[in-house]
């Protein structure tokens, strides 16, 4: 077996119909928690966690499929893209973000029935520092270095006072980095991400949230993205 990493990217939809992404070669994977699809393209793996025939929203995700299946494809490293709200006025939308920490106090997936799910949960230190090292000089400075990722079930966006009450002990918010990260420390598959604010937390500013507004600025969001991982992909090990 060859030692040279093979990086898997999760991300979302709007890398889904991305260049990176086109014309990739589709591998159907059974695993005992489900079967997943992922696309290969010049060594390049995608997975899609909301799912390719459909879009599944975050609370109905099968991590542990997803998760498993990156493991019995090879996949030695996990790049997770995540989109989040910001809980701090100065990390606007278009911000992005390296966390090395998340809150979740109700996630709690696990693969093991006994007393291997006793773990320290946590991203990978060496595997997130090697991310940043490899940041794009092209970016300029562009990436927060550190933050607290708060994972909340979904789908639905969170009140005013849930914002209020977290912001003190959180940078960003989201719906599923944590339930990754803490799968992927249990099969041994070292995790990081990079969150990209799309919108402020419902509250932090004076302009309302909607959903319309949220994807709007996704859309806005993308091509800076996707510049992002061709030129980060390039100097990382694969």
């Amino acid at each position: 077996m060859s030692s040279q990493p093979k990086i898997a990217v999760i991300g979302g939809t709007s890398l889904l119909e991305s260049p990176l992404f086109s014309q990739a070669k589709e591998h159907q994977i059974t695993t005992p928690f489900g079967n997943i699809t992922l696309l290969e393209k010049e060594r390049l793996v995608f997975l899609q966690r909301h799912g390719l025939g459909h879009y599944t929203p975050p609370h109905l995700i099968n991590h542990k499929a997803n998760l498993a299946g990156l493991k019995e494809h090879g996949i030695t490293h996990v790049l997770a893209v995540g989109s989040v709200g910001s809980m701090k006025l100065e990390y606007p939308p278009g911000t992005f973000l390296i966390p090395d920490d998340f809150l979740g106090l109700d996630v709690t997936p696990t693969f093991f029935e006994d007393a291997r799910g006793h773990q320290v949960p946590g991203f990978d230190t060496p595997w997130r520092q090697q991310i940043l090292n490899a940041w794009p000089a092209q970016m300029n400075g562009s990436v927060v270095n550190g933050g607290v990722y708060w994972q909340t079930r979904g789908p639905r966006f969170e009140t005013q006072a849930e914002i209020r009450m977290h912001q003190p002990f959180s940078d960003v918010v989201g719906m599923t980095v944590a339930s990754e990260c803490v799968l992927a420390r249990e099969i041994e598959l070292p995790y990081a991400a990079i969150c990209i604010v799309d919108n402020y937390a419902n509250g932090i500013s004076d302009e309302p949230l909607t959903y319309e507004a949220f994807k709007a600025k996704v859309a806005e969001n993308e091509a800076r993205l996707i510049s992002l991982l061709r030129a980060l992909l390039e100097q990382l090990p694969s």
